[in-house]
């Protein structure tokens, strides 16, 4: 019976949908940042495979699906974008300056950490793309010579914190522009941080969108460079 369930191929995926369901759901009743869908969703995954002695194998058989949609998700990120053209216009020194200087910071801070703790070179590598989204994570963690399974972990991670802190980190550092808040998210929480943005206002989650694409562009081309400092 188990090996006629996990064997089907939309498995992984209906699990998925239904926890991430699951986690909206108690977010809207509890409406607390640290029930974030994505949190919940996830724990819930995490348990069931693990309860069930499910292998990631079959689990990924259906879910590897949702992963091919993150890069036409990230190209759709162009239409919030297209809808504030002009704030962009309007607005691209600092969000050009946000994404420079966030992307680098972003690196750099990973790779004193990591020598800081005595990390291996391929660890620091694979957590060096963690600010953002996936596909291009991957790409920039192969092209270092990291261990793409633990940049896509070190992904999910930082946007789930992103999405349940950003609030909090813009209110303790009171920052109240709009644009600056959908920069911040973006930079540093790519999509699921952007989906926060999006909560938060439709000038923050048009800002956080532009962000994750410039951050991603500029990662590619900053890893490579501050590679030497491994």
């Amino acid at each position: 019976m188990k090996a006629a369930i996990v064997g089907n191929l939309f498995f992984g995926l209906i699990i998925s949908f239904f926890a991430f369901e699951i986690g909206k759901w108690v977010f809207k009743k509890t409406q607390t940042p640290l029930f974030n869908p994505f949190l919940i969703g996830t724990s819930i995954v995490i348990f069931i495979l693990k309860f069930f002695d499910i292998s990631t194998d079959d689990y990924y058989r259906g879910a590897g699906m949702i992963l091919f949609l993150l890069g036409p998700a990230t190209v759709s990120l162009a239409i919030p974008l297209y809808k504030k053209w002009d704030l962009f216009k309007k607005f691209f020194i600092p969000v050009m300056t946000g994404a420079v200087v966030g992307s680098f910071v972003g690196i750099v801070s990973v790779i004193i950490l990591g020598k800081l703790f005595g990390m291996e070179n391929k660890l620091i590598f694979s957590l060096m793309p963690k600010s953002i989204t996936t596909p291009f994570g991957i790409e920039v963690s192969s092209m270092l010579g990291g261990i793409p399974a633990i940049t896509v972990v070190s992904i999910m991670l930082t946007g789930i914190t992103g999405n349940v802190t950003a609030p909090l980190i813009s209110k303790i550092f009171r920052v109240k522009h709009s644009v600056a808040v959908g920069i911040g998210i973006g930079v540093s929480s790519h999509a699921v941080g952007t989906s926060k943005a999006m909560e938060i206002g439709e000038v923050e989650g048009s800002m956080s969108a532009l962000s994750i694409v410039f951050a991603g562009l500029l990662t590619l081309v900053w890893a490579p460079i501050l590679k030497f400092l491994v």
